[in-house]
């Protein structure tokens, strides 16, 4: 049976931060373009508080949440109960992409790790949190979180990765702002 909650319940928030990913999906206005959905990883994850989530945007071969963001705001952040105890946990909200240099930025940045390729933190402020049961999501073990894209972000080093997402992350698939470039 689904639970439906307008903020972070306590004791679903101990459980949330126990899950080593996540989903997230956003789409733009319209009729038309793509819908987009993420699996995200590593310790990128937070709760700011139970009416507001946040997590670490890593950069990509694309910018589409981003894009979708700007355009409309709307995004729902998914996790599976993959261990036990089965569970579906979607939260729905407004979010907004918030990039290093700026004030927001700097102040939700304090709860993450550094993690090379960062390109900026997404805020969400809830609007519905729902649960499900999960009985179709399968059993898995988790082994352990990947490191390529770190790795291969310092590797690169600041100045190419901003090369790199001027060239990648400027615009999304249907042709969408995403980053914003103007600060620097």
């Amino acid at each position: 049976m689904a639970s439906y909650y307008d903020s972070i319940p306590s004791h679903l928030a101990s459980w949330i931060e126990a899950q080593s990913m996540f989903f997230v999906a956003t789409a733009p206005s319209g009729d038309s373009g793509h819908i987009n959905l993420s699996p995200k990883g590593l310790d990128t994850f937070r709760i700011v508080d139970p009416h507001t989530i946040a997590y670490l945007d890593l950069v990509g071969s694309g910018a589409e949440t981003i894009a979708h963001l700007r355009q409309n705001g709307r995004i729902v952040v998914m996790f599976c109960g993959f261990d036990q105890p089965r569970r579906i946990l979607r939260i729905w909200g407004e979010g907004k992409a918030h990039y290093p240099g700026t004030a927001e930025h700097s102040l939700l940045a304090e709860s993450f790790p550094e993690i090379p390729g960062s390109r900026s933190i997404i805020r969400v402020a809830i609007t519905k949190l729902g649960t499900s049961c999960g009985g179709g999501v399968p059993l898995m073990e988790m082994v352990s979180q990947r490191d390529y894209l770190p790795t291969w972000a310092e590797k690169k080093g600041p100045d190419a990765m901003w090369e790199y997402q001027k060239e990648n992350n400027a615009l999304s698939l249907d042709g969408l702002p995403a980053m914003d470039f103007s600060r620097g």
